[in-house]
C-alpha cells in the first residue's frame, strides 16, 4: 500500500521537526516500484537526525540500489508524538522514498549499533503493522534482518529478528539478497535455511540454548545439521568502493557533513573497546582513493566539511600526507577537515596544523582514565605529561576548545583515579588559559564503563550504581568554575545496558513487555523509564544484578559464545589477566603478532593493506 501523501502531511502539522518525515532529500534514490524483483527497506530504530549520519546505512544503500532488479528505501524511528499521530489516524511506518508502507517490502533491514534501541526496533514493527515474533511471521511478511555493533551478542532480541548479519556488510548484504531471490516464492523455513547458508548470517530459530540451575548458559547448539557452528564473522578483506552520491538531510542532523571512512578496524588492543577487538584486521583504503572520492562526495552534496572516519583516524599510515594533499586541493575553496577520533599518542605538530586550516570545531581527546595506572589496566599507556604538552600545542596553534573523554567505573579503579580525572582536567584548562586566557575552554564527558562482549572485560562486573554515583559528586565538587562544562550519563542508562549488552535470550520477553509498558527511546534522558525495565525484569523472574553487576566465571559459557569474531576467548582472557596486573601490551600492527587469532581464522584472506604480522601462536 502506498500511503498517498495528503494522508500525511495533516499528520506534519502537529508534530516536531516534520522534515524528518517527507523525504525528498538530495541523491535519495527512486526505483520505479514495479518494474524490480526485490524491496528492501532499510531502518534504522532511532530518529531521522541520528539516522541520517550513520554511514552504514548509506553505504547500503548504495550497493542495494545498484543491484539489477532491486530497490532500496529508508525508514526511521518516529519520534514519540509522530508514532501517537499514526496510530490515531491509521498511518502505518512507511519509506522515505516511496511511501510504501513497510509491510509491502521483501526485506525490513535494521541497524542496530548500540543495545538501547531494542524496543524501538518493536516499536517500528508495530507500527508497521507486522508480528514482533519471528515465528509469527511468514513468506507473507518481510524478512527481519539485523547488523551492527549491538548484534555481536544477538540473543536479547533473537526472538523478534529472523536473521542477523555478523561483521561486514557490503559483500554479505548482497549474497543475502541473492538468497532470498532464488526462495522468493518458498516457505519462511525454507527462505531461512537458504540464508544461514551465507557466512556471517545467524539465523537464531535453528539454535537452541540450555540453562544451568544457577542461570548461567550451559550450551548453545544448532537444532539442525546444516546450518554453520560457530557463526563466523563476515569480514571484507579489502575494504570496497566509498558511496560518494551521499544523502543530504532536509533538517540539521547530528553530523551534517560528507564522511569517507578511510581505515577499518584497530589493533591498539583497548580492553573495553568493542568497536576495536570486533573489527579486526586493519585496512586501509588506499590515499588515491580517498583523495578521488572526497572530491566526488564534495561536488556531489555541496558540503564543506569532510570527516575522515576511522576508529583512530591519526594512525592512518599516510594521515599527514592526507590532510596535505586535501588542502592543497582545496586551497581557494571553504574546506574543514574532521578527525572525529584522535588518539593522543598519534597527534602531530603538522597534523594540527594540517587540520587548522578550517574551521576549528575543537580538538577532540579520550584520556579515558585519569592516572598512568589506570591507563596501563585499560591498555591505553599514554604518560600525563605527554597529554598536557599535547594540549598546548593544540591551544597554541589557536584552538579555544578541547573535549576530554573519560570513563568512571573502570576495573581496578579507585577515588584517588576518579580525583586524578578532576586534576588532569584542570590542568589542561591551566594550559589553555596560558594561551587564550578565559576564553580556553574545556568540556568534559565522563561516562559510565560498561562491559561488552568480545573485549578482554567482558568477564568484569558493571560497578554498582552508589558507587557510580559516588565518583560522579566527586566530579561535580572538583570540576566546577568558568571555562568547564561536563556532562556525565544517568548511572541506570548504564546498567540497562549492561543488561541488554550482556545477556541470553530470556530478555526477550522482558524487552517486549518494557516497550508495552512505554519504554521508548531508552538512550534519551527525557524518554528512559527506568521503572518499565525493572518492573519488566521482576515479572520474567530475572534480576539486573545477575546480568550487570557479576563478575563472570573463567570457564562460563557466555550467551554470545557462538559468535565467532576470529579473536580468541583464550586471547581475551589473557588481557583480561594482564589488565589486572596492570601490564600494557603495545599495539602489534606491524611488529609483533599476539596470537589474537584473526590471522588464523582469516589468513587465507590476508591483503598487504592488514599490516599484520606474520602469525604467533597466543603470547602470554
Amino acid at each position: 500500500m502506498q500511503i498517498p501523501w495528503d494522508r500525511i502531511e495533516r499528520l506534519l502539522l502537529r508534530v516536531q521537526r516534520p522534515g524528518r518525515y517527507v523525504g525528498g532529500e538530495v541523491n535519495a534514490v527512486r526505483k520505479d516500484w514495479d518494474t524490480v524483483s526485490i524491496r528492501v527497506c532499510l531502518a534504522f530504530p532511532d530518529i531521522y537526525d541520528l539516522g541520517m549520519s550513520n554511514l552504514g546505512i548509506q553505504v547500503l544503500y548504495d550497493i542495494l540500489n545498484r543491484m539489477e532488479g532491486v530497490l532500496a528505501e529508508r525508514t526511521y524511528a518516529p519520534w514519540p508524538d509522530m508514532a501517537a499521530e499514526m496510530r490515531r489516524a491509521g498511518v502505518p511506518l512507511y519509506s522515505l522514498e516511496s511511501f510504501h508502507a513497510v509491510a509491502d517490502f521483501d526485506i525490513l533491514g535494521f541497524s542496530l549499533p548500540y543495545e538501547v534501541l531494542y524496543t524501538n526496533l518493536l516499536e517500528m514493527l508495530d507500527l508497521a503493522g507486522l508480528p514482533l515474533l519471528s515465528v509469527e511471521r511468514d513468506e507473507h511478511h518481510p524478512l527481519v534482518i539485523a547488523g551492527g555493533h549491538a548484534t555481536f551478542n544477538p540473543e536479547p532480541v533473537a526472538e523478534f529478528v529472523d536473521a542477523f548479519v555478523i561483521g561486514d556488510g557490503e559483500e554479505v548484504i548482497v549474497e543475502l539478497v541473492e538468497a532470498y531471490r532464488r526462495t522468493q516464492d518458498r516457505s519462511r523455513e525454507e527462505q531461512l535455511a537458504s540464508l544461514a547458508q551465507v557466512e556471517g548470517v545467524y539465523v537464531p530459530r535453528f539454535y537452541d540454548v540450555t540453562y544451568n540451575p544457577d542461570g548461567t548458559v550451559a550450551e548453545i547448539r544448532p537444532n539442525r545439521p546444516d546450518v554453520p557452528f560457530p557463526i563466523r564473522r563476515r569480514i571484507v578483506p579489502v575494504l570496497p568502493p566509498p558511496p560518494t552520491r551521499q544523502l543530504v538531510p532536509n533538517v540539521s542532523v547530528t553530523h551534517d557533513r560528507g564522511v569517507i571512512e578511510i581505515q577499518r578496524g584497530c589493533t591498539r588492543g583497548c580492553r573495553f573497546c568493542h568497536a576495536g577487538m570486533v573489527t579486526r584486521p586493519v585496512r586501509e583504503r588506499p590515499l588515491e582513493e580517498v583523495l578521488g572520492a572526497v572530491d566526488e562526495i564534495l561536488a556531489q552534496t555541496g558540503y564543506e566539511e569532510i570527516a575522515l572516519l576511522s576508529l583512530s583516524s591519526a594512525d592512518y599510515s599516510r594521515i599527514g600526507e592526507l590532510v596535505e594533499a586535501l588542502n592543497q586541493r582545496y586551497a581557494d575553496q571553504p574546506l574543514s577537515i574532521s578527525l572525529p577520533s584522535l588518539r593522543i599518542e598519534s597527534f602531530s605538530v603538522d597534523l594540527a596544523d594540517g587540520i587548522s586550516r578550517g574551521r576549528r570545531t575543537g580538538f577532540t581527546f579520550a584520556p579515558e582514565a585519569g592516572t598512568e595506572r589506570m591507563r596501563s589496566v585499560i591498555n591505553k599507556p599514554i604518560p600525563t605529561g605527554q597529554m598536557l604538552e599535547v594540549a598546548r600545542e593544540v591551544f597554541a596553534r589557536g584552538w579555544r576548545t578541547v573535549k576530554l573523554y573519560f570513563m568512571i567505573g573502570l576495573p581496578r579503579e579507585t577515588l584517588a583515579d576518579v580525583e586524578a580525572i578532576a586534576d588532569l582536567t584542570l590542568a589542561v584548562r591551566a594550559e589553555g588559559r596560558r594561551v587564550h586566557g578565559r576564553r580556553a575552554q574545556v568540556n568534559v564527558s565522563v561516562s559510565t564503563f560498561v562491559p561488552k562482549p568480545h573485549t578482554p572485560f567482558q568477564w568484569a562486573p558493571l560497578a554498582p550504581m552508589d558507587e557510580i554515583r559516588a565518583k560522579q559528586q566527586v566530579l561535580q565538587r572538583r570540576l566546577r568554575g568558568g571555562g568547564l562544562k561536563v556532562s556525565w550519563n544517568e548511572p541506570r542508562m548504564s546498567l540497562l545496558e549492561a543488561v541488554l549488552s550482556r545477556g541470553d535470550r530470556r530478555l526477550g520477553p522482558v524487552v517486549r513487555r518494557a516497550w508495552e509498558q512505554g519504554a521508548r527511546f531508552d538512550g534519551w534522558d527525557e524518554w528512559f523509564d527506568w521503572g518499565a525495565w525493572s518492573a519488566a525484569l521482576t515479572e520474567a523472574g530475572l534480576d539486573a544484578a545477575f546480568y550487570a553487576h557479576r563478575e563472570r566465571g573463567r570457564e562460563e559459557v557466555f550467551p554470545w559464545d557462538h559468535i565467532d569474531t576470529g579473536v580468541r576467548k583464550t586471547y581475551l582472557r589473557q588481557e583480561w589477566e594482564r589488565s589486572q596486573r596492570a601490564e600494557p601490551r603495545p599495539d602489534c600492527r606491524g611488529k609483533t603478532c599476539y596470537g589474537c587469532g584473526i590471522l588464523t581464522a582469516y589468513g587465507a584472506m590476508w591483503s598487504s593493506g592488514w599490516g599484520c604480522p606474520p602469525s604467533q601462536p597466543c603470547l602470554h
